[in-house]
């Protein structure tokens, strides 16, 4: 596949994985993204994950007509992108790897060398002429591994992006960018906002065409979009005035509740989601979250505490920097509810989150003292 002229996609698609990291739901497959620069001298960028060496080696040789690649460009240590680089450096012995003075040592861990003789470490500002095109290098530590480059070329104004920019999905399963690199996002690279921030100011003074990740499509339209999404994103702003409810239920009744909540609200004009986290994938709600303003989160007491969903639900969205939102608690509990005040103590890992003081406390199941809270609660949410 042409990027440009001289710039060819080798990357492949995975569509026998179901997690990925071992816990992203990941239906649509994945993309391991390569690229081949052609030019005085050539440069790969990037190897893909191990089940799909024979085929990335094949669109390799094809792409290459003939020549022997020169460079071996390295962003990303992580398995998916550098599985084949001692592959790589054994069937082209005259190649020379490109990368960070961190990712070296990260390959004598995964491969028993860090290819002292055949290498070049790059920093901040470091460039490797090609002939035409002229690769700079971007420091990224933190997107989000600590060994991170990317680079820019600056003749097809090509922004090589390592993981950032990425999203879930394999590419011969077109489908909207957004949901799913917001997935990906907040999943992934969520909790180092003000390092991608970082990162984005420095993109901010390049004159980008395209965006080449190493997941995800090639990005040439509109880029203005998706990197408006990333500033928001790292600085764990809300795309969505509107609610999340998250709930977990044993017997309905907190879902009665939860479900109460969502028609009253969407009566009031909110915009409104719900989700069962029980049923539902944790990554989605996880995005789901970070993507509204307001999040209510409603649980059944479990075991003197709170329902173990509704515990990891809330434990990730304090291990990926949840911030600048509102919260909203709805508890149950037959003889001594906890819920609640479980749920405020969990929160307390997030910064910048208030809780609100009108907690609805339903006693096995909701009566009507508690459909009026629960009304009451609705004309709290719609008016914020």
């Amino acid at each position: 596949m042409l990027i440009s002229d001289d710039i060819r996609y080798i990357g492949v698609d995975d569509h026998a994985i179901s997690l990925f990291e071992g816990q992203y739901s990941v239906p649509n497959g994945m993309s391991y993204n390569s690229y081949v620069i052609l030019d005085e001298k050539t440069a790969v960028m990037d190897t893909v994950d191990k089940g799909f060496t024979d085929e990335w080696l094949s669109k390799l040789e094809d792409a290459l007509e003939g020549k022997a690649p020169d460079y071996l460009v390295v962003h990303h240590m992580e398995p998916d992108h550098s599985a084949n680089i001692a592959v790589f450096m054994e069937k082209y012995p005259h190649a020379v790897v490109v990368s960070s003075q961190k990712a070296f040592a990260m390959m004598k861990n995964f491969f028993g060398t860090d290819y002292p003789d055949r290498r070049i470490a790059v920093g901040e500002n470091d460039s490797l002429p090609l002939g035409k095109h002229t690769l700079t290098f971007i420091t990224a530590p933190m997107v989000h591994w600590p060994e991170v480059i990317m680079s820019y070329d600056s003749l097809d104004k090509v922004l090589f992006s390592a993981d950032a920019f990425g999203k879930f999905g394999a590419l011969d399963a077109p489908e909207e960018w957004d949901p799913e690199a917001r997935r990906y996002y907040y999943g992934i690279v969520g909790k180092f906002g003000m390092p991608v921030s970082g990162v984005l100011k420095k993109a901010a003074k390049l004159d980008i065409s395209m965006i080449c990740p190493l997941h995800g499509p090639v990005l040439s339209d509109d880029l203005s979009h998706y990197m408006e999404l990333y500033s928001k994103w790292a600085a764990y702003e809300p795309e969505n005035e509107g609610v999340l409810i998250a709930y977990t239920s044993v017997y309905g009744n907190t879902k009665k509740a939860a479900v109460m909540l969502k028609d009253k609200l969407a009566a009031k004009g909110c915009d409104v989601r719900i989700i069962d986290l029980a049923r539902g994938d944790m990554c989605y709600a996880l995005a789901s979250a970070f993507e509204y303003k307001k999040l209510v989160c409603a649980s059944t007491t479990y075991n003197g505490g709170v329902f173990p969903f509704m515990r990891e639900f809330i434990t990730d969205l304090s291990e990926h920097g949840y911030k600048n939102r509102q919260v909203f608690l709805i508890e149950n509990g037959s003889w001594a509810p906890t819920a609640a005040g479980v749920m405020k103590k969990l929160f307390e890992g997030c910064k910048d989150i208030v809780i609100s003081d009108s907690i609805v406390k339903i006693s096995s199941a909701v009566s009507a003292e508690n459909e009026a809270q629960i009304e009451a609660l609705a004309e709290e949410i719609s008016a914020l």
